[in-house]
């Protein structure tokens, strides 16, 4: 029986600090895909008070299609509930976008895997169903998932998949999850003025043994 790949959106920080196993990429998940990003970055010291315009500290990287297949797949894990938007919703491909497009070594790493794992997805789409992923059911985008979901469980052949699908889950969740529709999801209450403050209640202080 295979696990669904709709995230908890109660454990969503679990899922972005979890660690992904290193899994050994075959030729298509290979280092080096596509050109890689030429601006310098803004530096040490951006200014904070600016609002900038997707595109405008670097060239945006994702085209039409990838913009397409990534909504698909973001709205497969965090999809639209009663309580908040699907990720896709809120800007999290923006998101995706500017993060993978980024000049910086961490962004370059994540480039090299979401750029041909967004190609290996709306491949495998193909191949299964002749449709590109954005074009599926919700049941054929969850079958395609249920096999990369887990990269400790997903079979040999699919285990590079499976670590786009862990770093993709995991930026996912960071994007949608620092907007305030995500913030409000995870009944985050903070940077809120209070008229006055309590403290913590007795039962949260007698649970870490300071009472």
């Amino acid at each position: 029986m295979t696990t669904p790949p709709r995230m908890d959106r109660r454990t969503a920080l679990k899922w972005v600090l979890a660690a992904s196993a290193a899994m050994a990429l075959d030729p298509q998940f290979a280092r080096g895909q596509g050109a890689k990003p030429a601006a310098k970055g803004y530096g040490t010291d951006p200014d904070l008070m600016r609002h900038y315009k997707p595109g405008e500290l670097w060239p945006l990287t994702f085209t039409d299609a990838q913009r397409r297949t990534a909504a698909a797949l973001c709205d497969v894990i965090i999809p639209a509930d009663s309580e908040s938007p699907a990720a896709s919703a809120v800007g999290v491909v923006d998101f995706l976008d500017e993060w993978v497009s980024a000049p910086y070594p961490e962004q370059v790493e994540d480039r090299d895997i979401v750029l041909p794992g967004l190609a290996w997805i709306d491949a495998e789409a193909v191949k299964r169903f002749g449709k590109s992923f954005d074009g599926l059911g919700e049941a054929q985008m969850t079958a395609i998932c249920d096999d990369i979901c887990h990269t400790a469980e997903a079979k040999p052949e699919f285990k590079p998949a499976a670590r786009f699908f862990a770093t993709f889950r995991d930026l996912t969740a960071g994007g949608f999850y620092t907007t305030p529709p995500g913030r409000q999801d995870l009944r985050y209450v903070g940077n809120v003025p209070l008229a006055t403050f309590d403290g913590p209640p007795p039962e949260v202080l007698k649970q870490a043994g300071l009472i």
